[in-house]
């Protein structure tokens, strides 16, 4: 018996081993720079008024306008008609001395964005809190859930704090920490010590199924929510599926989702010289998941998606983190990497045995075709749970894989409406279907009276192109056929505070144009060599 137990023991450690090379990002990220206090952003006022604007409020209504939103004491109060298109509209309300208006005629009014998969900056990575957050609220992203607290559960309680109190230039944050324990019992006991902390949620690895009901157990008691990354090395165990009806709340990426779909096989069908730790054996072989699964639109295929529907499951895709996976060139290469990334996240991104995401040993085009292959799979999918009415949230994952802060978070937007996502069901995503997940909705992730005055507003529309929502805007022809910028978020508001999205990203070039110069840097493609060398 002592020996079963000893060869036991010795598996499960070696299991825990193996499972932190899922996120030895976690393990790394100790030591990130903290937000300074807050220097930007209007307000709070006594009264904020938005005047002029269309509508796009989250909850999937087509666009309205234009209205009039006010706000008092950071919550809607009135939301109004400000006239008929086409014809003069009414005049603004009038404002007292401690009242702010906004003039919005023209442009287009959407609830704050939620990312709900968003790690603020790492210490491999080199990227401190304001870097991360002044992107975010660039690309009008007014709430994140931290999934894990890899800068120490401490340093994102007291940034969301400092972020609820607005005394830093933050998104809202919710905060997700990670649990675990050897028995059933142990883990309750730091799910209970999570929970009277302050954890919004947990973010949880693959665990032994007994410890995982156990932690799913006790969170639903204390009242938190769950979000797990069912690694390869315990999927077999415990699939999505098996996760979601012991209480799991949302599935982060996809792992998990194929084998609960899985119908003549119980594993993966690796190649026999496959290892987990070897990251190319790991993401390349995840490109060839999908296809193992049941059929799209089979019968095994929905008898699953009735199962997730059933029981209220939220799933959180970020499909933009992967994206490198199926065209490496166009991660690389994104147009926003010259002036918004840092040197160390640079460095961090390319080809390198340590870095976690960072796999690309020798990427081929057979690697890119079965990833494309599979988004279509994992795409078919997401778009039709959708449209049976099940939960889609949206995250990025970003700090990894050539993905940028706020940037990667707009790309998503764009992977959803390729899926087959209309792009009012893309902004809905974006925001109530995230407020949802995080039992928020009554809150934020809509614009309606008596929640929060979180907005993300813009000067093109983004249900024509989704691509005016980035940072770096949209090319467009002009009247004198010379192609110009446009888009960009124009103003931020979160908690009533009124931010120029702009300014904010200025800020965010001149940290990166200063690291540059600080260190001679220039962005050299993986493989090429230094100009003049």
């Amino acid at each position: 018996m002592r020996a079963f137990s000893f060869w036991r023991n010795l598996f499960f450690c070696s299991l825990a081993v193996a499972a932190l090379a899922v996120m030895p990002f976690y393990v790394q990220a100790q030591g990130v720079l903290k937000a300074p206090p807050r220097a930007e952003g209007e307000g709070p006022f006594e009264r904020l008024i938005i005047y002029g604007g269309i509508l796009i409020d989250g909850t999937g209504a087509p666009p309205i306008g234009p209205m009039t939103i006010i706000v008092e004491q950071n919550r809607i109060t009135q939301i109004r008609s400000a006239g008929n298109p086409g014809l003069p509209m009414r005049p603004a309300p009038q404002i007292g001395p401690n009242d702010k208006l906004v003039d919005a005629t023209g442009m287009y009014i959407m609830p704050g964005f939620i990312d709900m998969h968003a790690h603020m900056g790492g210490s491999r990575q080199g990227t401190p809190a304001e870097y991360v957050y002044k992107l975010w609220l660039g690309h009008g992203i007014t709430t994140i859930r931290d999934p894990g607290s890899g800068n120490g559960f401490d340093w994102s309680l007291e940034a969301q704090e400092k972020s609820n109190n607005d005394e830093i230039t933050a998104p809202r944050i919710e905060v997700y920490t990670r649990v675990g324990g050897n028995t059933p019992e142990e883990a309750r006991q730091r799910v209970v010590e999570a929970a009277q902390k302050g954890a919004n949620g947990l973010k949880l690895g693959s665990m032994r199924p007994d410890i995982m009901r156990a932690v799913l157990d006790e969170a639903r008691r204390q009242g938190i929510r769950t979000g797990a990354h069912l690694a390869q090395m315990g999927v077999v165990r415990m699939n999505a599926l098996d996760a979601a009806k012991m209480g799991l709340t949302t599935l982060e990426h996809w792992y998990g989702l194929p084998e609960s779909m899985f119908y003549n096989q119980v594993v993966q069908d690796f190649p026999l010289d496959y290892n987990y730790n070897n990251e190319q054996d790991r993401f390349g072989q995840a490109g060839r998941l999908w296809k193992q699964a049941a059929e799209p639109f089979s019968e095994h295929w929905y008898a699953i998606m009735d199962e997730f529907l059933a029981l209220d499951f939220t799933f959180v895709p970020t499909m933009t983190i992967y994206e490198a996976s199926r065209d490496l060139m166009r991660a690389r290469r994104a147009e926003w990497h010259d002036e918004y990334t840092l040197p160390s996240l640079w460095r961090f991104y390319k080809p390198d045995r340590n870095s976690h995401g960072s796999y690309w040993f020798y990427w081929t085009t057979e690697d890119e075709i079965a990833w494309k292959r599979n988004y279509q799979l994992w795409m078919a999918f997401l778009n039709e749970y959708k449209n049976r009415g099940g939960r889609v949230a949206t995250g990025s994952d970003s700090g990894f894989i050539y993905k940028l802060y706020g940037f990667g978070y707009i790309r998503e937007l764009e992977l959803l409406r390729e899926a087959g996502f209309h792009p009012l069901e893309v902004i809905r995503s974006a925001t109530l279907m995230g407020a949802e997940a995080l039992g928020r909705d009554d809150e934020i992730g809509s614009i309606e009276v008596g929640k929060l005055a979180d907005f993300a507003i813009v000067e093109e529309n983004p249900l024509q192109n989704l691509k005016v929502l980035y940072g770096t805007g949209a090319i467009k022809l002009n009247e004198n056929n010379e192609p110009i910028r446009v888009g960009g978020i124009k103003y931020t508001i979160k908690n009533g505070i009124v931010y120029d999205a702009k300014e904010l990203l200025a800020d965010v070039r001149k940290m990166v144009a200063d690291a540059k110069k600080k260190e001679n840097f220039e962005i050299i493609q993986p493989g090429a060599k230094k100009k003049g060398k």
